[in-house]
């Protein structure tokens, strides 16, 4: 069995909190040189909230174009064919304005007002999960029953994926997400979630339908190659359902910890909006983002970076920055956590925030509603992180009411 890797910096939590030596790196210094994954090329990784915002808000100085390229010596090895194609549609890899040029596509389907006409949709998933645990009966596993279902069925429906493939998808995007597993499972696992994707645009460029792989068709047909349809597609099934199924299954658990506060998000509604503002700062799933490469020589926190570097961005540790917030280790749901950059920030903010923070605005208050008696069943210490997960979260959550 392959021994996994050790988990950089940015990664390493204590449950809910980042490691001491991390939270030391940032008050001491700032900026760190750290190694990277698989012996990937070192990179300086920012730490404090006042740098990692000033990362994402240049894009001409912090490229996520220009990546150094590396491959193991035992492989995988794909043609330069094979990486531009990967490349092609993945906002992420992309600065203004080739980026641009994409976000403009899609930037009208996630606006507040779309995410709005999503929302009885998404009461009606959400509750029939609920029903379903209900009649399965206590204990459950909530993030298999709930976390991770509908998340899944609300980005089929809007993407027009097949929700009966929800099994198949999902276990791809865990291998893929999964750092522990080895760089040649998970790059082929890329060439088979292309192929998967590739069948669903073919399927959608012969019948457009009324979802959103359909719209960009119809809308932008002309505009978007095939490769790049397939990027687009296959970032946002990722995207869409990954990140959103980890805050349901850790915020819920955050709560359950903290109940005076989840006795808040359950009666109170204008405290539901402020609750997952402050937990998407106080849990930051996403460690990092896409790292970036330097283009210039730069300065951040004292420390010179040369060009053609790779950075990295400790959002936990931003999140959790004492400049940006006081007390920033407490959850405090009170407070709303306005600024945080959980979701990023500039140019590549995310584009699913509205329909995460949609989802998360339904999907705990009726929880929490269905279930008032809500507690875990299984001894506190007994949880499963997802400690090796690009997107961290829990494995599994027992639950009983």
């Amino acid at each position: 069995m392959t021994e996994a890797p050790a988990l950089p910096l940015h990664m390493q939590r204590e449950q809910f909190d980042p490691v001491e030596e991390l939270v030391q790196a940032r008050d001491n210094d700032g900026v760190t040189r750290v190694p990277t994954l698989f012996g990937g090329p070192p990179a300086y990784l920012v730490t404090r909230y006042g740098d990692v915002r000033e990362v994402l808000s240049d894009a001409v100085r912090f490229s996520n174009a220009r990546r150094r390229p590396f491959e193991q010596p035992d492989g995988p090895h794909f043609t330069d064919e094979e990486l531009e194609q990967m490349r092609a549609g993945q906002m992420l890899a992309f600065d203004p304005p080739d980026h641009t040029r994409l976000r403009r596509m899609l930037t009208p389907e996630f606006t507040v007002r779309r995410m709005r006409r999503l929302e009885p949709r998404i009461v009606e998933i959400v509750d029939a999960a609920l029903d379903d645990i209900e009649r399965a009966g206590k204990p459950a596993d909530l993030v298999s029953t709930f976390a991770m279902p509908v998340p899944s069925l609300v980005i089929c429906e809007l993407l027009g994926v097949p929700y009966a493939d929800r099994a198949e998808f999902q276990e791809r995007t865990g291998r893929l997400l999964d750092v522990s597993v080895p760089m040649k499972e998970r790059m082929a696992v890329v060439r088979e979630n292309r192929a998967y994707m590739a069948r669903l645009v073919d399927g959608a460029m012969a019948a457009p339908g009324e979802d959103m792989i359909g719209m960009l068709i119809r809308e932008h047909g002309d505009d978007l190659s095939h490769d790049e349809l397939i990027g687009i597609a296959s970032l946002l099934l990722v995207a869409g359902h990954e990140t959103t199924s980890n805050m349901l299954g850790l915020g819920t658990l955050a709560l359950l910890r903290h109940p005076d506060q989840l006795a808040l998000v359950r009666d109170d509604p204008s405290m539901v909006g402020p609750a997952i503002e402050e937990l998407l700062r106080w849990l930051s799933i996403v460690h990092s983002g896409v790292p970036r490469t330097t283009t210039t020589e730069v300065e951040i926190a004292g420390h010179t970076i040369p060009a053609g570097e790779l950075v990295v961005l400790a959002l936990p540790a931003a999140n959790r920055d004492p400049a940006f917030i006081t007390d920033p280790g407490r959850l405090d749901i009170n407070r709303g956590a306005a600024g945080h950059v959980a979701f990023g920030h500039g140019v590549h903010h995310c584009l699913g925030a509205p329909l995460a923070r949609m989802e998360m605005h339904i999907a705990f208050p009726a929880l929490l509603r269905r279930f008032p008696k809500l507690a875990l069943a299984a001894p506190d210490d007994e949880v499963d992180f997802h400690t090796y997960n690009a997107i961290y979260g829990l494995r599994s959550l027992p639950i009983t009411w």
